[in-house]
């Protein structure tokens, strides 16, 4: 029943896409900022899969301007078909995952930090799953932008591992690769669990319980 769906597309059967992007609305319906880029001179990205991006995405910002989170999208990422619509990407035949962007200010929360609230809040032992969300689009992901960024990713995985053992967890599966591109995901996904969209709104992360040791992972954001 899941085969399709839990088994990454070759590339050569993907979707064809399009050459239009998905426009996301400008402004972030929590924070007020801004979704595109530009985004203010010395912050940084973190793209990231966690399962369902709208629980992911609101986890992050949470954190507000005042803990160094700039602003918040949900998108695609990690897969081979441009510009792919929330359908294409449900049906396992574009590759993507569904990802949140956190742009933050490294002076007041480093990357490091970004992903300790990762590791903890799901669960990177499950394959292309998350809990009952089934499919290639739910696998766990970090889609780095620099080699510090990789560094720390594979520290603080490394890092997180014996934790999970200990725990009875499995092994990560969690992807580590490099950004190849981002798709913004529709408007209605963005912030969609917010009080201005879905006040009763449901989305089940959740994590190991596990704490992840971040102070292994000094790795060049200083």
């Amino acid at each position: 029943m899941f085969g399709r769906k839990t088994t990454m597309v070759d590339p050569a059967r993907a979707l064809p896409g399009r050459e239009t992007p998905i426009e996301p609305p400008f402004g972030h319906t929590v924070l007020g900022t801004a979704l595109t880029p530009p985004y203010p001179d010395g912050s940084e990205i973190a793209d990231l899969g966690m399962g369902c991006f709208w629980g992911a995405e609101r986890v992050f910002w949470r954190l507000g301007a005042e803990k160094g989170v700039i602003t918040t999208a949900v998108g695609y990422a990690g897969g081979f078909t441009p510009n792919p619509t929330y359908e294409e990407v449900c049906s396992g035949l574009t590759g993507h995952t569904e990802v949140v962007r956190v742009v933050f200010d490294p002076e007041l929360i480093s990357y490091a930090e970004i992903l300790k609230i990762f590791w903890e809040g799901h669960d990177p032992t499950q394959g292309m799953r998350q809990g009952n969300d089934v499919g290639s689009q739910y696998r766990s992901a970090i889609y780095y932008h620099s080699e510090a960024q990789r560094e720390t990713a594979e520290a603080t995985r490394d890092a997180f591992q014996p934790v999970l053992t200990r725990s009875g967890y499995g092994e990560i599966t969690t992807e580590i690769a490099p950004l190849r591109d981002f798709y913004f995901a529709e408007d209605y996904h963005q912030q969609y669990l917010s009080d201005a969209k879905n006040p009763n709104g449901y989305c089940g992360i959740g994590g190991t319980g596990a704490s992840c040791p971040i102070g292994v992972a000094s790795t060049g954001d200083e």
